[in-house]
């Protein structure tokens, strides 16, 4: 009678477990990038469904890959290697349907051995407009920085989207100026002009030159307008 009545919670709990999986998934348009790895870091990675085959997803350097569809269960996307090991893990904002997902690597005491932290920049118009850039701030101190006449300071771990510059001469071009705070003094790591036009944003990531260990400034175009 046991085994019977075992077999019937079985029975009835399946259809409700995949009932669960569809209610907790859904679609997100995604962007990938590698920063900070070296010659050894993979190249792409696998995403890891809850039923049937994941999606590879290349892990460019340069630029931001083409839209690739993936999907998050409650939220998250996880990835393994080619080799079945994890990868990373990108936890999506619930209103977000488009993300750029920001691979850096992981520290070594990372628990789950993962090689990745997933950065999630949620890719919408408000959070990074068309025509304006998104800062993120990789290095160890603050930084503050001025984007024509926007100024901004973030912490370390700090991002922030910022609007196309309205003060722009006739080629569109806007100063573009970024410090870093040295103790009590603040340090010029960047001082140059950007041209700022619609279809075109900027990705500028603050970081720690891993062989120099001085601050540097990184700035990737990307020539996709924001999701909608």
């Amino acid at each position: 009678m046991r085994i019977l009545s075992a077999i019937a919670v079985l029975f009835l709990a399946a259809p409700l477990h995949g009932q669960s999986e569809n209610e907790d998934s859904r679609q997100v348009a995604c962007r990938f990038l590698s920063f900070g790895g070296n010659a050894a870091s993979p190249k792409s990675v696998q995403t890891k469904p809850l039923k049937g085959e994941g999606v590879n997803c290349p892990l460019p350097t340069s630029q931001l890959s083409p839209k690739i569809t993936c999907a998050a269960y409650s939220n998250t996307i996880r990835f393994v290697t080619d080799g079945g090991k994890p990868a990373g893990v990108a936890k999506i904002p619930s209103s977000a349907t488009a993300a750029i997902l920001l691979f850096v690597p992981a520290p070594a005491d990372k628990p789950d051995g993962a090689p990745w932290r997933v950065l999630v920049i949620e890719d919408s118009a408000k959070n990074f407009p068309d025509g304006g850039a998104f800062v993120a701030n990789f290095h160890s101190g603050n930084i503050r920085f001025v984007l024509g006449e926007h100024r901004g300071a973030l912490r370390p771990g700090g991002l922030k989207g910022y609007a196309r510059p309205s003060e722009r001469d006739t080629f569109n071009m806007a100063p573009v100026v970024f410090q870093f705070q040295q103790e009590d003094k603040w340090r010029i790591g960047n001082e140059s002009a950007l041209r700022f036009l619609p279809g075109m944003r900027y990705l500028i990531l603050a970081y720690t030159d891993p062989t120099s260990k001085r601050p540097r400034i990184r700035t990737i175009q990307d020539l996709l307008p924001a999701a909608s």
